[in-house]
């Protein structure tokens, strides 16, 4: 089964409230898209240790690109729908599947893992190649969201991108929806929605990028979490301190469309 939403803004809210999760059609262009492709060769170039589903928010902070794209204002759009207007970064991951070797994400729930108070939080998750059943495109239980996070566990025998997932006692799997995604397209889903992915076994890349905003009402308790970064609108006093966006620098940096111009936001 597979969900796909055309309609207005209010249709996608009432779906995602429904549901747990959303998909929006072309939100971003292919020139972004193509330039988010190229950031991921740069990467793995850059940190060759890394595997390709392991790219994640330790390496935002001093990367201007990375940064350009979370705070893109067609995704902060999306975002404002669901958390309103006060917007910051939480943390953000390329889960690159790699041909015949990516790895599967088992079922779990988002906020078991995060260190957010409280679980305010919405998950864009974009789609940087077609994101197929075949490639291990994203797997999610509709309605799911309405449960309690749920404890999870370690596993290790199999390869998976977290390491640990839920007790699968738990996962009606029949209920299982494949969300099949274009590049460019945003599927939108909550922290208490179980979800997954298969392994990738096909001949093509599975690479998408997700990222996590919360409003600047909701406290990120962990010390020292790398990446907070106010992203639009007002902080709230006491609550989190934020990151200043990066300096562009072209000895350490991937250049970009706009990078000439970049100039790093001063946070409070």
């Amino acid at each position: 089964m597979f969900y796909q939403f055309k309609t207005g803004l209010q249709g996608v809210k009432s779906f995602y409230n429904e549901n747990g999760f959303v998909v929006i059609k072309n939100v971003l262009d292919d020139n972004l898209i193509r330039e988010a492709r190229q950031h991921i060769d740069w990467l793995l170039k850059k940190h060759p240790g890394i595997r390709p589903e392991h790219l994640h928010h330790t390496l935002v902070a001093d990367d201007p690109f990375w940064v350009r794209f979370i705070s893109d204002p067609r995704l902060l759009d999306v975002a404002e729908q669901f958390i309103g207007n006060n917007i910051a970064l939480f943390a953000s991951h390329y889960i690159c599947k790699p041909p015949k070797d990516g790895q599967a994400v088992l079922w779990h729930q988002d906020g078991s893992y995060w260190p957010l108070k409280p679980m305010d939080v919405i998950t864009l998750w974009i789609a940087l190649d077609p994101s197929v059943p075949e490639n291990g495109c994203l797997r999610v239980i509709p309605k799911t969201h309405f449960l309690d996070l749920q404890k999870l566990q370690e596993r290790t025998d199999i390869p998976n991108v977290l390491a640990s997932g839920m007790d699968e006692k738990q996962v009606d799997q029949a209920k299982a929806v494949n969300v099949i995604l274009d590049p460019g397209d945003v599927s939108i889903h909550h922290p208490n929605i179980i979800h997954g992915s298969k392994a990738n076994y096909s001949n093509h890349w599975r690479r998408g990028l997700t990222i996590r905003y919360i409003p600047t009402t909701t406290e990120v308790t962990e010390n020292k979490w790398p990446c907070v970064m106010l992203l639009r609108g007002d902080a709230v006093e006491e609550i989190n301190k934020y990151i200043p966006f990066p300096e562009y620098r072209v000895e350490d940096h991937m250049s970009f469309t706009g990078c000439e111009s970049w100039s790093p936001k001063k946070q409070k």
